[in-house]
């Protein structure tokens, strides 16, 4: 059984606003991309970009010293967050955050089911469900 659909997005760090709205205009400006929901203000702003086939997250809040080009983690498609997770215990991956469900406060609240866990070289994977995708 496959559990994910493929690549929903990988987030990246701005420090700042004024740097994530910089970012915002390079992608959509330049490379033609679109913004398709954003939220938060100031350091807690965020937003995603549409890359075609994915999506980028930006966020607004990188610690001072982050390093250029830095990936905070990548988020893997699934219609089924849980089963994801339960894989990744009964492999012995450490679970950073449990499954739970929240309503991005966007343009349009957007309804979202995720979860974080360490993979086996360290990376961050996010299991990201879009409840939206059947509205």
């Amino acid at each position: 059984m496959n559990l994910i659909n493929g690549l929903h997005h990988a987030a990246l760090r701005c420090a700042g606003e004024e740097e994530m709205k910089r970012t915002v205009l390079f992608y959509c400006n330049v490379l033609g991309m679109s913004q398709v929901r954003s939220w938060g203000q100031g350091r807690y702003s965020g937003c995603m970009i549409d890359t075609g086939n994915g999506l980028l997250e930006l966020f607004a809040d990188a610690e001072p010293g982050r390093r250029p080009g830095q990936v905070d983690h990548i988020a893997l498609a699934t219609d089924d967050v849980d089963a994801c997770v339960r894989a990744c215990r009964s492999e012995g991956l450490l679970i950073l955050q449990e499954p739970r469900s929240l309503i991005l406060p966007c343009e349009s609240p957007f309804s979202i089911r995720i979860a974080f866990v360490i993979g086996m070289a360290g990376e961050i994977i996010e299991f990201f469900c879009d409840n939206n995708r059947s509205i």
